[in-house]
Parts: C-alpha cells; sequence; structure tokens
C-alpha cells in the first residue's frame, strides 16, 4: 500500500498538478481575500475527471500553497492574504520598512517548509494511531465524539458563545433536509425531489466561503483602495545566516507543536494557531520587547505554526472525518466525491490513497519551498492584479463545481442562497465554520443517538467508559468555557465605565 501510494504520485502528470495547485495556492493566499479554501473550491470542479490519487494530491497542494502564500501580503502589504498569516504582519511589515523585506520573505518561506515538514510527520504517526483507537468506537462513543466536537467549536467562539452556537444548530438543522437515517421519511423536503438526499456538503461549502466573499467584495468594488507594495524585494538565497537559522531551531518546534495541537481540534484552524504561537514566544523570550519592531522569532513562530497546523488539520479529518478547519473540510467534500470514506476504516478501504495523500504533502512542501525562494518576484507582481479580473472566473468555476456534484442546475441555486446566507451571517457577526461541523457531525449525532436509544436498555451507558470520557469532558468544555466568556464580559463591561 505504501509502495503504491508513493508511485501514484510519483507520476509525471500527477507531480505537474501538484506543482500547478502550489503555484495557484500560492496565488491566492497572496493576494487579500483568496484563501486557501477558495482556492480548493475553485479547483475541486478541474479534479472531478482525475483519479483519487490526483485529485486529492493536487487539493492537498492548494491547501499548502495557500496557507504558505498569506505570507508575502502579509510582509509587504501588512494585510494578511489569509487568516493563519494574521500574526506575521506583527513583526514582517516592519521588517520590511527597515529594509530586510528579503530576509522577512526568506525567513517565512523556510519556516513554512519546516512547519509543514513537522506537521507531516507528526500526522503519518499520529493517524494510524487515532485509526486504531477509533475502531473501538461504537454508537455511543460516536454520540459523545460529535458533541464534544461540537462544544469544543462553540466554546472557542469566544465572547460570541451564544451565536457559535446558534450558527452550530443552523449546520445540524441543515443537515435534517432529506430522507431521514433510519426510516427513510421524507424531511423538509417540500416536494422537492432534488432534496431527497438532503444538501451536498461540496454546494454548502462553495456557497458559504466562495459566494460570500464575492459578495462582500461587491460591496466595497467602488471604494478606492490604496495598497502600498514594497517593490524592492531583493532575495539572496534564503535571506539569513545559518547560524540564525540554528537560533531559531527551539522557537519553531515549540511553535510547530501548537500549530498541530490547534489544528487536531475541530474547527479553529491556523488563524488561531499563529497568534497563540505568537503570544507564547514573546512570553517566553527574553527580548519580547522587541516583538513588534520587526525580529525573525516573531516571523519564525507565525508561519512556523500555521503551516504545522495543516498536518494537525488532516489527522482527525482522515482518522475520524471530522475536519479541522474550513479548507479541510472542503477537502472532506473532495474525499467523498472521489469516493475516499474518511475514518477508522480508511486505511483497510483506501491505504493506497492515504499515502499518495502523505507522499503529496511532502512533494507540495519543496515546491512551495522552491517557488517561492526562486519565484518571489512573480509572486509580488499577483498582488497588483485587481480582483475585479478574478472574482468572476471564481464564480463560474462555482457554479460548474456545484452542478458537477449531481449534475443538477438545483444545485446553483442552493450554493446561492447559502452564499446568501453567509453574508448575512457575516454581517450578524455570526461564525460560519461551527455551522459547517453542525453540518458534518449531526447526522453522525441522530444516527447514533437513535441507535443508542435503542441499545440503552440491554447495553447501559457506564459500558463505556470512553462515552463517559467524552462526556466529561464536554461538560467541563462548556463549563469553562462559560466561566471565561462571563469573566471577559465584566473586564469589558469595567473598561467600559472606566472610559
Amino acid at each position: 500500500m505504501i509502495l503504491e501510494g508513493i508511485l501514484a504520485v510519483c507520476q509525471p502528470l500527477t507531480i505537474l498538478w501538484i506543482a500547478i495547485g502550489v503555484a495557484v495556492g500560492i496565488i491566492f493566499g497572496a493576494i487579500p481575500g483568496l484563501t486557501a479554501t477558495m482556492a480548493i473550491v475553485m479547483f475541486l470542479p478541474v479534479t472531478y475527471s482525475m483519479s483519487a490519487s490526483q485529485g486529492i494530491a493536487m487539493l492537498m497542494a492548494l491547501y499548502i500553497g495557500g496557507i504558505s502564500g498569506g505570507l508575502i501580503s502579509a510582509i509587504l502589504l501588512n494585510i494578511p492574504g489569509t487568516p493563519s498569516s494574521v500574526a506575521t504582519c506583527f513583526d514582517g511589515k516592519p521588517m520590511a520598512n527597515k529594509g530586510q523585506a528579503g530576509k522577512a520573505l526568506g525567513t517565512g518561506v523556510v519556516f513554512s517548509f519546516v512547519g509543514t515538514l513537522i506537521g507531516i510527520a507528526i500526522l503519518i504517526v499520529l493517524a494510524p494511531i487515532l485509526c486504531e483507537f477509533a475502531l473501538k468506537f461504537q454508537a455511543y462513543e460516536y454520540c459523545a465524539l460529535a458533541l464534544f466536537s461540537l462544544s469544543m467549536v462553540v466554546a472557542l467562539t469566544g465572547t460570541d458563545m451564544p451565536k457559535g452556537l446558534i450558527s452550530a444548530v443552523l449546520g445540524a438543522l441543515l443537515a435534517t433536509v432529506g430522507l431521514a437515517p433510519i426510516d427513510s421519511r421524507p424531511r423538509f423536503t417540500f416536494d422537492l425531489y432534488q432534496l431527497n438526499y438532503g444538501f451536498a456538503l461540496v454546494v454548502l461549502l462553495i456557497g458559504l466561503f466562495a459566494i460570500s466573499e464575492v459578495m462582500s467584495f461587491a460591496e466595497s468594488v467602488r471604494k478606492k483602495q490604496d495598497f502600498t507594495i514594497e517593490q524592492n524585494v531583493k532575495m539572496k538565497g534564503a535571506g539569513f545566516t545559518f547560524a540564525e537559522f540554528i537560533a531559531q531551531i527551539p522557537n519553531a518546534i515549540v511553535s510547530a507543536l501548537i500549530g498541530v495541537g490547534i489544528g487536531i481540534l475541530p474547527g479553529i484552524g491556523g488563524g488561531v494557531s499563529c497568534m497563540i504561537s505568537y503570544t507564547v514566544s514573546k512570553n517566553t523570550s527574553k527580548h519580547r520587547e522587541l516583538y513588534g519592531t520587526g525580529i525573525m522569532d516573531g516571523v519564525v513562530a507565525s508561519e512556523t505554526a500555521n503551516n504545522a497546523t495543516i498536518g494537525g488539520a488532516v489527522i482527525p479529518l482522515l482518522s475520524l472525518g471530522i475536519p479541522g478547519d474550513p479548507a479541510t473540510a472542503m477537502l472532506l467534500g473532495g474525499l467523498m466525491i472521489h469516493n475516499v470514506a474518511p475514518g477508522p476504516l480508511i486505511y483497510e478501504k483506501n491505504g493506497a490513497v492515504v499515502y499518495a495523500i502523505f507522499t503529496a504533502m511532502l512533494v507540495a512542501a519543496v515546491f512551495m519551498l522552491l517557488f517561492m525562494l526562486w519565484g518571489m518576484r512573480f509572486f509580488v507582481s499577483v498582488l497588483k492584479i485587481p480582483k475585479n479580473y478574478l472574482l468572476p472566473i471564481v464564480m463560474v468555476l462555482c457554479g460548474i463545481g456545484a452542478i458537477g456534484n449531481a449534475n443538477q442546475l438545483f444545485d446553483t441555486y442552493v450554493m446561492v442562497g447559502f452564499g446568501l446566507m453567509a453574508y448575512l451571517m457575516i454581517k450578524a457577526k455570526i461564525p460560519t465554520v461551527p455551522m459547517i461541523l453542525g453540518f458534518i457531525l449531526g447526522p453522525t449525532f441522530e444516527q447514533n443517538l437513535r441507535r443508542v436509544s435503542q441499545l440503552a436498555s440491554s447495553d447501559p451507558f457506564y459500558n463505556h467508559p470512553i462515552f463517559c470520557v467524552l462526556i466529561v469532558a464536554t461538560v467541563l468544555v462548556v463549563i469553562f468555557s462559560v466561566r471565561a466568556n462571563l469573566k471577559d464580559a465584566a473586564r469589558e463591561r469595567a473598561e467600559e465605565l472606566n472610559n
């Protein structure tokens, strides 16, 4: 299986698709507003005719390129290309202002590569262990796991916990549309045969992430945007010395472990991991007063963590079928389209594809390093392309992606409907990530809850220690989150009164 997976990626055409995927991903990551998720949305229909290994390899390449490309605009424009590069602005732009743009970019690229490698290494080790552990899961355990995952997502929405809960419940309700899982009774179909199988995950994700973004941009299309791009970018080698690289290794390892840990938690992603790792790096540094003035340490912490999050986010995706962030939610859709079912049995049923994914991620990481070190001038020039020319292409490809899912025009109407809904949610400051998790985990929870209700009399819950641990963990997460939110709200009120 391992050799079969490696050979599937080592085909010239697959390597070409990976190279294209990385280059396109970097461009989408570099342009503010076009994220790695949108790159995957846009190229999902392109993979329909490919083999599973080819298609998923390209999607992984888009993911890695998209997350890495965000550092370009973060350093040169002081605008993060993706949410994963927010913390890169803190020291990247000051370095560029001091005439060290090349060094900042080189640091970001090299440590993005290091973070990706550490994330992939942990993924390769942990994914089979988690799969083996998940084989012990039955109806009770899956029911508790769905609850735990949703509690984590809702809790991490911060002071907007009620809005996170609303979003998660809305996603779970959308998942109830169609035939019921056990008795096949139609629910909320309104006599439309197109809704018998419910809403497709891919159509929902395209609407949430691509259409809503186009609508948001249309709102500001007439506003003048004045970007001052640092044009004088000279890169010699990686831009820093070997001694500086060695000195940053402890910082990179800690940041990578934070990134992987955050990536494993469902629904969080690189935006949080880069901020946490930057904060940890600053608080544990001997020269914390220099953070924010333009030092390598800040760029290393942010870029290592956000790329390590990629490997972490793929761990629950492959072993449990639970995406770690919006981009892996799109990858879940891609896996389903190519008839690859993520979960504990993925190594038995699609082992070659799993090893192809690992190999493709390694190849994509190498392409990312090479493209960004030697092609930086090209990617910098891409920042000048107005989004007016890019977003219509995105819209067309989104429509093709929605129709291609089940060959029905109805899905394009659904896609636009979800896009409008996501746009209104953004306006109301309701997070959309809990909704995706609610949509994905809702059927798992419902199906297993029904089974549990049938088994409860003959197989009581206390015979399932994993179930008990997950329920206790869920309760603790909710209690501590509510407590933290109440403290934050009290502090905000006190600050308002003082002002």
